[in-house]
């Protein structure tokens, strides 16, 4: 066993997260074969399979269930550890992974990349874009270090710091402009478009109408915000957007835009990372440069 190492430990975590040989490879930089090697290695070093393998996919065993765990503990620990030096030396630089959901990404990630460039020169950051429930399973398991969210997640090992909010815009069509705005009762009798099950900007747009999340009828469903406002400029119905979502998604579009009264609906954007994370207070300052970011975005 004294030949166990944290590449192996890595690599393993990594083919168990995506349970697939060539994706696991790819997210490790290597090879496929190089990668079969490795958990060919740890498994004659543990003496046992861990994995069972197929042409499509791959299974781990009862065993590899357990290590697995094991396996993401150890590294959880490890990166904490590295990070703790890292707290302690200055300026924050090396890794940054930051998770951030879809309704938020196009929109705001671009200056946030460049503002934190310009505080940070030295950080490398690594973005993901993924709906929240999985952003909070990566940050749960150490695989990322910070995620910005709409707020409240409400999860105890969170630690979470509201950094502005904004309003849901209704969109329909440019024939529509001159209408009455409806209220969130005439929403719910008119063909509602909204995103797909799992994000959570949906779940905010149906409570504002008063309407469950399983909600059937005139409700119709899309991938991205994009596509929502691409079907009102057909006609099709109407739709909720973030404020932030305007400028970007009504430009080439036949649509119009207005203010839902007499209390429009909002969101609260924050950031979340793990309470255990050594990097908190250099997250507190990432989370002022988001926030002055933000702002400035709304004053634009």
């Amino acid at each position: 066993m004294s030949r166990l190492s944290m590449k192996h430990l890595r690599y393993f975590e990594a083919l168990a997260q995506r349970q697939h040989f060539g994706r696991a490879a790819e997210d490790c930089a290597i090879s496929q074969p190089a990668m079969s090697v490795q958990i060919k290695e740890l498994e004659e070093l543990i003496g046992a399979p861990l994995v069972e393998r197929s042409a499509r996919k791959v299974h781990l065993t009862g065993l590899g269930e357990l290590f697995a765990e094991r396996a993401r503990a150890i590294l959880r620990s490890v990166d904490e550890l590295e990070d703790l030096g890292r707290a302690s030396a200055g300026p924050l630089a090396g890794r940054l992974r930051i998770g951030i959901i879809p309704t938020i990404a196009p929109y705001l990630l671009p200056d946030i990349i460049k503002a934190l460039g310009t505080h940070y020169p030295e950080l490398d950051l690594r973005p993901r874009e993924t709906v929240t429930q999985r952003l909070i399973e990566d940050l749960s398991e150490a695989r990322l270090d910070v995620a910005i969210v709409a707020l409240p997640i409400s999860e105890p090992f969170l630690r979470e710091v509201a950094l502005f909010d904004e309003e849901f815009i209704l969109v329909r069509p440019a024939e529509d402009a001159s209408k009455p705005v409806p209220s969130a009762e005439m929403l719910k009798t008119m063909r509602l478009l909204l995103l797909e099950e799992g994000h959570c900007f949906r779940d905010q747009a149906l409570s504002f109408c008063n309407m469950g999340p399983s909600v059937q009828g005139e409700l119709m469903e899309g991938s991205s915000l994009s596509t929502l406002v691409q079907m009102v400029g057909a006609g099709i119905g109407v739709t909720l957007i973030p404020e932030m979502a305007v400028p970007v998604e009504t430009r080439s579009s036949p649509v119009s835009v207005a203010q839902l009264s007499p209390v429009p609906p909002k969101r609260t954007i924050g950031m979340v990372w793990r309470r255990t994370n050594p990097l908190s207070d250099q997250l507190t300052r990432i989370a002022d440069i988001v926030r002055e970011v933000g702002l400035a975005k709304q004053a634009s």
